[in-house]
């Protein structure tokens, strides 16, 4: 689409949750189609992800990267957090803080290389969400800080009123 012209080159964004947010936050640390990017309880580091996860996930990256350790190599390589020095582009993370498949500390890692970075970066965090929101309220939250995050990065004006977020950073 952007090749034909039917994508804004300079307005390309990339979000998803969970899994999605690893591939958001691999997309935005190794390509450079996307100008910034969400990412909703995405993993940001593969090697602490096998060790905090809960036991349902435990096993779950042997059969998508390889055995750990012998394939520590590819657990590396494929983490954002260990390639921050390539991020270019505006971040904003959501998390529950009662996350037991991808815990807090995924997106904490990566809010603060993009604050020491000095790239636009927003957190938000939500008291007593688990895995994937739940409650109406927060994931209207997620999408409307999204949205405002969007709008604050790219300059244009959000139709509705929303709650800001605060972003660091702009």
């Amino acid at each position: 689409m952007a090749e034909s012209g039917e994508a804004d080159v300079e307005r390309c964004v990339i979000t998803g949750g969970s899994a999605g947010g690893f591939t958001t936050l691999n997309a935005l640390t190794f390509r450079r189609l996307f100008k910034a990017g969400a990412s909703h309880f995405g993993i940001s580091d593969l090697k602490i992800f096998i060790g905090d996860t809960h036991k349902y996930e435990s096993r779950y990256l042997e059969r998508l990267v390889g055995p750990y350790p012998e394939r520590a190599d590819l657990y590396y390589e494929r983490s954002s957090i260990n390639f921050t020095d390539q991020l270019s582009c505006p971040i904003i993370f959501f998390q529950g803080l009662e996350d037991k498949v991808v815990p807090p500390n995924q997106a904490e890692l990566m809010v603060e290389a993009l604050r020491k970075k000095k790239l636009p970066v927003a957190y938000v965090a939500f008291e007593g969400e688990q895995h994937g929101f739940r409650r109406a309220e927060n994931i209207k939250r997620s999408l409307d800080g999204e949205l405002y995050f969007y709008s604050r990065v790219f300059g244009f004006e959000i139709a509705d009123e929303v709650e800001p977020v605060l972003i660091e950073n702009l």
